[in-house]
């Protein structure tokens, strides 16, 4: 799509979280683009941990595969000729960015730190300058500032701005789970995130889990553990905790843990015990207080990642129809258990390498980008629907005949 004459195509990027950030900070080093990235925040003060996935940085279609069920899934989806092109693109990512992706995928770190790293990536001296625009749009700024030819890529997240204009309207009615016109929503489950630190090296495996909950009947703990990359001492522990629509309601966004104790006993008795048998075992003790966020486990995508059905309408039938529009990030696709963020990067990256790649055409762009985002979708779909069915099952190993109501035998 970059033209080979010395004209420069202007790229708009919606959004400067980390999916919108390393997308500019790829898109910067390569010619042929003018960048303008947009953002309303004025700092980043997101302090929650992430890790990213391993496959944010393979260099080979082996490496790409996150375990032996991914890697199943991935190639009974992908064609290995794509596979290829997208690992060839990504060992030609500048070093300093991937010294930070590296980083990212061996820790738990603040988001704000991927953030405000990324950030300054873009901001050092020597690299083809960003304009900055802090604003918050609307559709109606949207439609201004586009000209044609020009690429805009939507990174606003969950509740996107541009998502729902990229569905060309047919008067169908959509029951659920079709909540939004052009977004396909499945709810796994209502959740509680909670984190601890601890004071030991400690890792969880499944039969950790599993007698660290024995005694929790209700509600049980089931952590992700790693140890920071900050400090090999301390373990940083993230897990979730399965929870009613109603405490869903009922809890705030954000809490600690004498908040917890006070309004919800009973999913805090069963984290207090879980880090009592960690605690017994390691002989250490908690860091501080639990960090506790309720957020619904959605897992979700655009049906239309980019605007290539509505260029095939007639010409001025709509205002987003005479450039590339596209959706990235948790804007395109959300998923649950800390997916997330990796997925957002991983289709950055891959829309990277299409725009790198001059011999492509715009039409031809959006179809193959269109066709990445469907097929990441199935990956994180086969491996979030088997983490639920392995949750579900977990939860009623106790309960011979809850257990046996779960199993599907064929």
């Amino acid at each position: 799509m970059t033209p080979a004459s010395t004209e420069r195509r202007l790229v708009h990027i919606l959004g400067a979280g980390p999916v919108g950030l390393i997308l500019t900070a790829m898109l910067q080093s390569m010619p042929g683009f003018s960048i303008r990235l947009y953002e309303k925040r004025a700092t980043y003060t997101r302090k929650r941990m992430v890790k990213l996935a391993p496959y944010l940085i393979a260099d080979s279609v082996e490496a790409y595969h996150d375990d032996r069920i991914d890697g199943e899934n991935i190639d009974a989806v992908f064609d290995r000729w794509e596979l290829e092109q997208s690992m060839a693109f990504r060992r030609s990512v500048a070093t300093p960015l991937r010294q930070l992706l590296e980083a990212w995928t061996t820790g738990f770190t603040p988001l704000n730190e991927i953030e405000q790293g990324l950030s300054d990536l873009i901001d050092a001296p020597g690299v083809s300058p960003v304009e900055r625009v802090q604003m918050a749009l609307s559709m109606k700024d949207v439609t201004t500032l586009l000209s044609p030819g020009d690429i805009l890529v939507d990174c606003t997240g969950r509740n996107s701005l541009l998502r729902d204009h990229l569905e060309v309207p047919t008067g169908e009615v959509r029951e659920a789970p079709f909540e939004e016109p052009n977004m396909l929503n499945l709810r796994l489950e209502y959740a509680a995130v909670i984190t601890f630190l601890h004071g030991r090296p400690y890792e969880c495996n499944e039969y950790c889990k599993y007698y660290k909950n024995v005694e929790n009947t209700q509600y049980k703990f089931i952590p992700s553990v790693d140890r920071t990359m900050h400090d090999a001492d301390i373990s940083h522990v993230t897990g979730i905790v399965n929870i009613s629509a109603a405490d869903f309601e009922a809890m705030p966004p954000q809490c600690d843990g004498d908040f917890l104790r006070a309004n919800f006993p009973g999913v805090a008795e069963a984290m207090d015990r879980f880090i009592d048998k960690v605690c017994e075992e390691t002989g250490g003790g908690t860091i501080g207080d639990l960090e506790v966020i309720r957020i619904p486990l959605n897992l979700y995508r655009a049906l239309n990642a980019t605007n290539r059905r509505l260029r095939r309408q007639p010409e001025g039938a709509h205002p987003l129809a005479s450039s590339s529009v596209l959706l990235a990030g948790d804007s395109a696709i959300g998923s649950p258990y800390f997916q997330s963020i990796s997925l957002g990067f991983e289709c950055a990256m891959f829309l990277a390498g299409l725009l790198a790649d001059p011999t492509l055409g715009e039409d031809e762009t959006l179809e193959r980008y269109e066709n990445l985002v469907y097929k990441q979708w199935l990956r994180v779909y086969m491996r979030s629907k088997l983490i639920k069915h392995n949750k579900d099952l977990f939860e009623s190993l106790d309960d011979t005949f809850g257990l046996l109501d779960k199993l599907h035998i064929y």
